[in-house]
C-alpha cells in the first residue's frame, strides 16, 4: 500500500449537538409570515429549512419545507406552496440570501394574488416559528493524510458529517464543506474536492452520503 503525503495541516473533526427553541412568533397568515421572515434570528430560518435533516437523519432525503408545507397545507396556497418547495436550498450559501428567496417568492405572490393577504388560517393552525441552536464540539479524530481521513469518517457520527457539510456552509457562510476545503488546500486534491463539493447532499441520507463520499476517496487513494 502506497505512502500517502502527509497534508499541509490535520484535519480535525467536530461534532454537533443541538437543541430546538420556541421563539414565541407566529403567523396566521401570509402578510404575518412575511413580516416574520425578515426578522427572526437566522436560527429560524435554518430550523425551517432544515428540520427534516435534523430529526430523521436516516430515512428518505427531501427535506420538506416547514414554510412550503404550512402554505400548501394549512392556509391552502397550493400554487405558492408549490413555489416554496421549488427553492433549491444547495444554491444558497448563506442564511440571510435564502431567507431573501423566500421572502422574495412570497411577495411575489402576493402582488399576483393580492386577495391572499386577508385569507387567514383556523385557530390553532399558525405556524409558531422556532430556531436551531447549535453547540460545536471538537472530538479527539485527527487525520494526516486521505487514507487516516477515510477511515475516520466510516466511523464517526453521523452528527459530525451533518456539521462538516450542511451546517459549516450555510449557518457558518464557508464557500464549501469543510470536507472538500481540506482536501483541496491542505491535501492539494482538487479533483476529488471539487468531485464531493458538486454532491447535492440534500438528496442522500447522511448514510449515503457517507458511503458515497467514502468510495470516492478510496477511489482515489488505490
Amino acid at each position: 500500500m502506497a505512502e500517502l503525503a502527509k497534508a499541509a495541516e490535520p484535519f480535525r473533526f467536530y461534532t454537533r449537538l443541538h437543541l430546538t427553541e420556541l421563539t414565541g412568533l407566529r403567523a396566521a397568515n401570509l402578510v404575518q409570515l412575511v413580516r416574520l421572515l425578515k426578522s427572526v434570528p437566522g436560527g429560524s430560518i435554518y430550523y425551517h429549512t432544515h428540520r427534516f435533516l435534523q430529526q430523521h437523519q436516516y430515512l428518505s432525503p427531501e427535506p420538506p419545507n416547514d414554510f412550503a408545507y404550512w402554505v400548501r397545507e394549512i392556509l391552502g396556497e397550493e400554487e405558492l406552496g408549490e413555489r416554496l418547495a421549488s427553492i433549491d436550498i444547495i444554491q444558497y450559501s448563506t442564511i440571510r440570501s435564502l431567507r431573501e428567496r423566500i421572502i422574495e417568492t412570497i411577495e411575489e405572490y402576493l402582488d399576483e394574488h393580492p386577495e391572499a393577504k386577508m385569507r387567514f388560517t383556523r385557530e390553532g393552525g399558525e405556524l409558531h416559528f422556532k430556531k436551531s441552536v447549535s453547540f460545536i464540539l471538537p472530538t479527539d479524530h485527527i487525520s494526516y493524510n486521505l487514507r487516516e481521513f477515510v477511515e475516520i469518517l466510516k466511523r464517526i457520527t453521523i452528527d459530525s458529517i451533518y456539521f462538516h457539510i450542511f451546517e459549516a456552509r450555510l449557518r457558518l457562510e464557508k464557500k464549501t464543506n469543510d470536507f472538500s476545503n481540506w482536501i483541496e488546500n491542505a491535501v492539494g486534491n482538487r479533483e476529488l474536492a471539487l468531485s464531493i463539493a458538486h454532491l447535492d447532499p440534500y438528496v442522500y441520507t447522511l448514510e449515503d452520503l457517507r458511503r458515497t463520499i467514502t468510495d470516492l476517496i478510496e477511489r482515489e487513494i488505490r
